[in-house]
């Protein structure tokens, strides 16, 4: 059985993309018959054991807080880890290093692995630099910026095998002259076994937010800037001239939550749009049932050109009609007018035409939304997508085995 040994960030029970996504591939890794574990390093702030079993996966951490001025605490954050990994190596000997962005995680198991020759995968779900600049934390160009970057780079170097979540992280890479047949791609998906049952619409909830029976448009998830929901909150006097019992739920918070709050208290329309504020995990579903269509106005930029986000899936695989920004991220993940539709960036008033012309057709929603689901059946279930992990792990194993690279998302 292949023991593979998962570097993090952070994990559950904290709740984040990240974590979801963690506890989704280690999950299926299982049940496909490998053993698996995680460790995170210092940035995992949640209090618990040094040995923590959370929904029967097996995290390490490695414990401590780094000290000192920028560079030479995130130094020492790499050499903590470093040392936790080998430690846990000794002990658990695991076949395989499977280190996920940021690079502090991958320069961490890069140590690791070429001081215990244990073969390396990188997996980049996001370029952090990028991030940084698109939740408010960064500024492209920076030193920061520049340094983030660099060290990425040393660590897709630096490992047998590097995986993407999507096409654009891909592409990037191979631009920056990565050999493309280092570089496979694991796309983000949703495990259907847990989130692919819709509910019913819940009235009682429905009546609590004050939810009549008018068509519904929803947001879950985090308010950053980069969201783009400022642009979908001024595109609501335009939708509701058209369609006027139309209602819009946000659900969730962020930085941006109450520049976005003073936003909604100064529209024309603001007894139509709802703010539900954040939910727990295991409620998330109640709220997709009140939605009829999931928006998600994403501003146009370099990290949501690049990176797929996981919403949209989660909103397919619940049978919602998904909305979304006309940026890169999102054309990989739909088909317009088939999967979903999707309208112009930074533009309330394109937002608004789409959506009013979509909510003013809804003989075609069926379609849409049997489209979408099939679409995460076929491409984004994580029982299957976890089988693209196999051949890159058997190449590390197997020198001689042949060239494991799935370009494809």
């Amino acid at each position: 059985m292949t023991r593979i040994l998962h570097v993090l960030d952070h994990s559950l029970p904290m709740h984040s993309g990240y974590t979801f996504r963690t506890r989704a591939i280690l999950k299926a890794q299982q049940a496909a018959g490998m053993e698996v574990r995680g460790i995170t390093g210092q940035r995992h702030v949640a209090p618990g054991p040094e040995v923590e079993v959370v929904d029967g996966l097996t995290f390490h951490r490695s414990l401590g807080e780094a000290q000192g001025p920028v560079v030479f605490r995130e130094w020492r954050e790499i050499a903590a880890l470093a040392k936790s990994i080998e430690a846990l190596c000794a002990q658990w000997r695991p076949d395989i290093l499977h280190a996920h962005s940021p690079a502090l995680c991958g320069l961490a198991a890069l140590r690791a692995s070429r001081k215990l020759d244990i073969p390396l995968v990188y997996e980049i779900r996001a370029f952090w630099e990028d991030a940084a600049v698109g939740n408010g934390t960064g500024q492209e160009g920076s030193f920061k910026y520049r340094l983030t970057r660099s060290l990425e780079n040393r660590v897709v170097a630096g490992a047998g095998r590097v995986v993407t979540i999507c096409e654009g992280l891909r592409a990037d890479l191979i631009a920056r002259g990565v050999d493309p047949g280092k570089i496979s791609i694991m796309p983000n998906g949703v495990d259907l076994a847990l989130f692919g049952k819709p509910l019913p619409r819940d009235e009682a909830l429905a009546a609590q937010l004050g939810i009549a029976d008018g068509p519904v448009i929803g947001f879950i998830g985090s308010f950053y800037d980069y969201e783009g929901l400022d642009d979908l909150v001024a595109a609501m006097p335009a939708l509701i001239a058209r369609h006027p019992g139309v209602r819009l739920l946000l659900v969730g918070g962020g930085p941006v939550e109450e520049a976005l709050k003073a936003q909604v208290e100064a529209s024309p329309v603001r007894e139509a749009i709802l703010f539900a504020g954040r939910v727990p995990h295991g409620e998330v579903e109640r709220y997709y049932s009140l939605c009829d269509v999931m928006a998600y106005p994403r501003k146009h930029s370099r990290l949501t050109d690049l990176v797929t986000p996981l919403k949209p899936l989660e909103a397919m695989a619940q049978g919602k009609i998904v909305a979304a920004s006309n940026v890169g991220g999102h054309r990989e993940l739909m088909t317009d007018g088939q999967t979903g539709i999707l309208f112009p960036p930074d533009d309330p008033a394109g937002c608004a035409e789409a959506l009013a012309a979509l909510l003013s057709r809804r003989e075609d929603w069926p379609a849409i939304r049997e489209a979408g689901r099939a679409h995460v059946e076929r491409d984004h279930d994580w029982a299957r997508n976890v089988l693209r992990y196999q051949p890159v792990y058997q190449a590390l194993l197997d020198p001689l085995a042949k060239n494991p690279i799935i370009a494809a998302g």
